[in-house]
């Protein structure tokens, strides 16, 4: 099967690599390189840069309409988009004559959007999943075809279930396209949205109960992480974590404060930090 594969973070990687080994990748687009570090030097998204190692044709539009010549040019059977990071116009899932399938970090319709693999952590869900799904012109709203789901830990956060998921996608994508299949259309009453993650998100208080901020901590670790006012909780345990650290009664409940970070200054242990006398 000839494919078009639109995707740009780490996420989108395994994806790319299963589905290079089953089916010939036509074509791939990223979005463009961007400025990062402390040398803001232009670096190229994780699916860029394993296209390139895989020796796919590349394409990186600054807008994605400047791409659609490049995709018809292609004549791909289907196209496959996993964060891609821009919503597709109908000008483009029309090119495929089997239309966009999508990988989405959630069990639909539950957080729609742009994080919902962050989103189900905060709000201490203990199961999420992937949906593959039929793409259209409304966000996350297409037909579902396939749901994988798995756990999620006590403990886990962002990184570890983002890496986890990615693979499960990429093999529920993959059983996918090996046979025919059937399209459910979503809930759409039952549907809830998972908005991007704003670094003014951060600020935690300590009257919340301490579930509620470890969940935050985890679903913004490593970014943006969370601040009791000034000061970054680097990390965080549960009261019954056995790891060396300062206990913080909470709203409801307590925390344990591993180490802290004040404003440009580097990580400290918090027993440290109290010792110098700082306060949480």
């Amino acid at each position: 099967m000839r494919i078009v594969f639109l995707g740009t973070p780490g996420f989108a990687v395994p994806t790319l690599e299963a589905l290079a080994r089953e089916h010939e990748i036509a074509l791939v687009v990223a979005q463009p390189d961007k400025p990062a570090g402390r040398g803001m030097k232009m670096h190229a998204p994780a699916v860029a840069q394993k296209a390139k190692e895989l020796g796919l044709t590349l394409i990186q539009p600054p807008k994605i309409r400047e791409g659609l010549d490049a995709i018809r040019d292609a004549k791909p059977d289907i196209g496959i988009v996993v964060a891609y990071g821009k919503i597709l116009p109908k000008a483009l899932l029309d090119i495929p004559r089997q239309g966009f399938l999508n990988i989405h970090g959630s069990i639909l319709p539950k957080y729609r959007g742009a994080a919902p693999i962050q989103r189900a952590i905060e709000h201490g869900e203990i199961e999420t999943g992937v949906t593959i799904m039929r793409v259209d012109e409304e966000l996350d709203h297409g037909a579902i075809i396939a749901i994988e789901k798995t756990p999620i830990g006590p403990d886990e956060r962002t990184p570890s279930l983002a890496d986890r998921l990615s693979v499960i996608g990429a093999e529920a994508l993959l059983k996918t396209l090996r046979a025919s299949w059937t399209e459910t259309e979503q809930d759409h009453a039952a549907a809830t949205f998972a908005p991007k993650i704003e670094k003014s998100e951060s600020q935690i208080s300590w009257s919340e109960p301490a579930r509620r901020i470890y969940d935050k901590f985890r679903a913004f670790y490593p970014w943006p992480g969370v601040n009791a006012g000034e000061l970054k909780l680097i990390e965080l345990a549960r009261a019954e974590s056995t790891e060396e650290g300062v206990l913080v009664e909470c709203g409801e409940g307590a925390l344990r404060v591993i180490s802290v970070q004040r404003p440009g200054k580097a990580p400290v242990r918090a027993a440290d930090y109290i010792r110098g006398g700082g306060t949480l």
